[in-house]
């Protein structure tokens, strides 16, 4: 009896792993179906060129570096004017620029490393790591305490500190936490909305250094930086080799001002960063990396999946509704903050994720679109110069131009098998509740009678059948096909259970036209 029963148990164990092993062999990642991708987007790059020279000239940048990275390759690089003026030292990919706060994102990913090793949680009050912070006032007495978490996303109640924050760079960690001891004036409660804080990013900086026992800078170098190779990227400007940093500029009286260069301090992990495009492009390429989710080893010094969850909107901070593509076209979005990161997801369906950067002396911008496959950054050395605008227009151009298509998910093993089940049973339904691929729930919201009279009715304006098309998988649960008719198309939909196996739970039907 004692055997019996152990044998069952064995069989259950062995089913159970079966099933798990049977549906991860299922899942296929969403893949580029489009042939030449690199060929076409190298098309553009004249165009691209001129783009960027362009808009440099036009809006009085000293100097400009840009590139293009498409499928983890730093593929274009381009660059116009100079890094210095007096010398007219000419920008080059390996020109040496302070990148503000697109640092920002180091950060982040730093914190989420020390997540991932266990040493913090995101959701832990700051207090727990600065007990300086304990003793703060907020709004009201019922307010929740500042989280790392309320930090990364920009929502810890702190007021926008731009302008004040760029000129806290070099500031120690003393006169950090010296602004905790005195007490922070808050402009909203922890956790009631976005507003841009530099000191909520030097406070994520300092708490690296209280976790990991260094400090951020050797903490990012150690455990980001060297693993991706970054080896030209530095924190304080006077290790920069002369001859390949850049000088910051304003444009005053229709001419330009040198800028002092900050140093290096407890603010930089807001946005201290100095690097080349080529060095940058690498960290660029690790983001695009983390898509698709996959099965596949890692490689990063990050894990895939922590970097997506850097990317995901945590905190919605806008929508334009007049924004407009490089050619006038009408291109909605919505934006949020992410973990170090801006996002925005346009009216068609397409994401970006990256991130600006300002500081007396330069502007900068980065920003992926994960479904394409391709980034973009620009570096330039003139005040608060507007590099997202220009990067914008050119991923729009590059995609416009070159064509390429999205990554295309493939339909699951799941999906495609309910569907061609479905399709005997069309138009006349006849034994569908016998045939076993239907939910519980199926027949108690739709009834037979009806399905078969809308379906015969369907299939009867569209004519004779010319084919079924493939199933257009919209996750691996939920998807549609087309029947194809002589006189018009049917578009038949249907959503699966979380069961195993799954079934059909939801069902639509639809005449459309003839494309």
């Amino acid at each position: 009896m004692c055997f019996s029963r152990s044998i069952s148990l064995v069989f259950l164990v062995f089913l159970s792993l079966y099933s798990a092993i049977s549906f991860a062999q299922s899942y296929r990642p969403p893949v580029f179906t489009d042939t030449g991708r690199l060929k076409k987007i190298e098309a553009t790059y004249p165009v691209i060129d001129k783009i960027y020279r362009d808009y440099a000239g036009k809006n009085h940048f000293p100097g400009l570096v840009y590139g293009i990275v498409v499928d983890g390759k730093l593929v274009h690089t381009g660059s116009v004017g100079y890094t210095e003026l007096k010398n007219k030292t000419a920008a080059a990919g390996t020109s040496v620029f302070r990148i503000a706060s697109m640092s920002k994102s180091f950060t982040a990913m730093a914190i989420l490393k020390l997540r991932d090793q266990g040493k913090l949680k995101l959701d832990d009050p700051a207090y727990l790591y600065i007990p300086e912070m304990k003793g703060m006032h907020y709004l009201t007495k019922d307010a929740s305490p500042v989280t790392i978490r309320n930090l990364l996303t920009h929502c810890a109640g702190y007021p926008e500190d731009n302008p004040w924050g760029d000129r806290q760079l070099a500031n120690t960690d003393q006169q950090l936490i010296d602004i905790y001891k005195k007490g922070v004036s808050f402009s909203n409660n922890p956790g009631f909305g976005y507003e841009y804080s530099n000191l909520g990013f030097a406070t994520l900086g300092y708490i690296i250094k209280k976790v990991s026992g260094k400090t951020y800078q050797e903490y990012i170098n150690e455990n980001i930086l060297m693993p991706l190779g970054m080896t030209h990227t530095y924190w304080e400007y006077t290790k920069v080799p002369k001859e390949l940093l850049a000088h910051g500029y304003r444009w005053i009286n229709n001419q330009w001002v040198e800028q002092p260069l900050l140093h290096d301090g407890s603010y930089g992990a807001m946005g201290g960063m100095i690097t080349t495009i080529e060095d940058f492009s690498k960290y660029e390429a690790l983001h695009l990396s983390a898509w698709p989710p996959r099965d596949d080893a890692e490689t990063g010094p990050v894990k895939r999946s922590s970097i997506r969850e850097m990317q995901f909107p945590w905190d919605v901070s806008g929508f334009s509704v007049d924004n407009k593509t490089a050619t006038g076209r009408p291109y909605p979005f919505v934006s949020a903050y992410c973990y170090g990161l801006r996002w925005r997801k346009y009216v068609d369906g397409t994401t970006a994720v990256g991130h600006t950067g300002g500081l007396p002396g330069f502007g900068s911008e980065w920003t992926i679109y994960p479904e394409y496959g391709i980034g973009v950054i620009s570096f330039a050395n003139l005040t608060y110069a507007n590099a997202g605008s220009v990067n914008i227009q050119v991923a729009d151009t590059l995609l416009r131009l070159s064509g390429i298509k999205p990554r295309q998910l493939p339909s699951s093993d799941i999906l495609t098998q309910r569907k061609n089940e479905l399709v005997k049973l069309l138009p006349g339904w006849n034994n569908a509740q016998a045939s076993g691929i239907f939910a519980q729930n199926f027949f108690m919201d739709y009834f037979p009678d009806k399905l078969k009279a809308d379906a015969m009715d369907l299939f009867a304006k569209a004519g004779k059948v010319n084919g079924i098309g493939k199933m257009v998988p919209e996750n691996q649960m939920r998807g549609y096909f087309i029947i194809n008719g002589e006189q018009a198309n049917i578009k038949v939909s249907f959503t699966l259970t979380p069961e195993n196996p799954a079934l059909i739970q939801e069902y639509h039907i639809a005449l459309i036209a003839k494309e």
